[in-house]
C-alpha cells in the first residue's frame, strides 16, 4: 500500500466474539457438590473481540468481523464493541444460534476456563469480503484454533489481504484439541506478525527452549511477538532480537492480557512505530489490562 493512500480503517479484526463470565476465588470443584465464588463479572470476551475493543480505545480506527447469536449475550457483545467505537458493518447475527461463552474460575492468582463455542465456530473466510478489506491497512485474526470454519479458508483470506495491500497478523490462542496445527503453518507463511504466548510457541514447535521455539516459528512470519506474562515480551524477527521486561503493576486478574498486548502492539504498528516501540506499547497495554477484572475494563477509563 502506498504511504499516501488513505483508508478509513486502520485495522480489521476477524475472529470470535463472545462473553466471559469470570468467577473469582472459586474453591476446588467436586461432583455433586455446590461451591461459592467470591464475586462474578460478565464482560466482553474472545481474544479477537478484546483486541478490537482495546485497539479502538487506543485510538486505532477498527472494524470487526465475527458471528454472534440473536440472543442476550450477542446483544451484550455488540453493545460493548459499538460503545468502544468499533465498526460493526460485517458483524453477522444468526437467528436461533447461541453466542459463545467462556466461564473462567480464578483462585490464588491462577485460572481455569471452559468454553461453549456457540457462534465462535461459525465464522468463515468468506465473511470477510474483499470490499471491506480494501477499506483497511491491516488484518488481524485472533483465536485461530477456535475458528474451525475459518481455518480452511485462512490462507486464501491472508492472500486476498496481501493483494489488497494490507499487512497481516495472527493470534492462535490455546488449542483445545491439542493438535497445534489445523493448517496453521500454511497461514503463518502469509502472516507478517504472529502473537503466540510462550506456552503456545513451545507447543507449536515441540521445542522446550523459548528462544529456540520463537526463532523456529519466526522462519515463517516476518515478526513474532511472544508474550511472557510477568516476563514481558520478545520479538525475534530476522536480524533483530528485542526483549522488553514487564511493567510493574498490581495484578488484579489476567484475562485478556495477551489480547491487550496485541492491541497495544498493533496500535503502534499502524502508526509506523519501530519494532521496539511496538513491543513496548504491547507490554504497557498488557500491564494495563491486568489492573482490572476482564480484558477490557482498564481501557474503559
Amino acid at each position: 500500500m502506498k504511504k499516501t493512500e488513505r483508508r478509513p480503517l486502520d485495522v480489521i479484526v476477524a475472529g470470535e466474539a463472545n462473553a466471559d463470565l469470570i468467577l473469582t476465588e472459586v474453591p476446588p470443584l467436586e461432583l455433586d457438590q455446590e461451591k461459592l465464588a467470591r464475586d462474578m463479572h460478565l464482560v466482553l470476551g474472545g481474544s479477537s473481540a478484546i483486541t478490537a475493543h482495546n485497539l479502538a480505545r487506543l485510538g486505532a480506527r477498527t472494524g470487526f468481523v465475527g458471528v454472534i447469536g440473536d440472543d442476550f449475550l450477542g446483544r451484550f457483545v455488540e453493545e460493548r464493541l459499538r460503545a468502544a467505537g468499533v465498526d460493526l458493518s460485517y458483524l453477522r447475527k444468526l437467528r436461533g444460534a447461541k453466542t459463545g461463552l467462556t466461564v473462567w474460575q480464578t483462585r490464588d492468582g491462577r485460572r481455569a476456563g471452559v468454553t461453549f463455542p456457540g457462534t465462535i465456530e461459525r465464522l468463515r473466510a468468506a465473511d470477510v469480503p474483499s470490499r471491506y478489506l480494501a477499506r483497511a491497512r491491516h488484518l488481524h485474526v485472533g483465536a485461530y484454533f477456535l475458528l474451525k470454519n475459518l481455518q480452511p479458508g485462512a490462507p486464501g483470506l491472508f492472500r486476498r489481504a496481501r493483494r489488497l495491500g494490507l499487512t497481516t497478523s495472527l493470534d492462535c490462542n490455546y488449542d483445545p484439541n491439542e493438535r497445534w496445527d489445523s493448517g496453521l503453518r500454511e497461514t503463518l507463511a502469509l502472516t507478517d506478525i504472529f502473537f503466540p504466548n510462550e506456552e503456545e510457541a513451545r507447543r507449536i514447535t515441540g521445542l522446550h527452549d523459548l528462544g529456540a521455539a520463537a526463532r523456529h516459528v519466526a522462519r515463517r512470519p516476518r515478526v513474532v511477538g511472544v508474550t511472557r506474562g510477568a516476563g514481558g515480551g520478545r520479538v525475534p524477527p530476522a536480524g533483530w532480537w528485542g526483549r522488553v521486561p514487564a511493567v510493574k503493576t498490581r495484578v488484579v486478574e489476567t484475562t485478556g492480557a495477551g489480547d491487550s498486548f496485541n492491541a497495544g502492539f498493533l496500535a503502534r504498528f499502524v502508526r509506523g512505530g519501530t519494532l521496539e516501540e511496538c513491543l513496548r506499547a504491547g507490554v504497557r497495554a498488557g500491564a494495563r489490562a491486568v489492573t482490572r477484572v476482564g480484558g477490557t475494563a482498564a481501557f474503559e477509563e
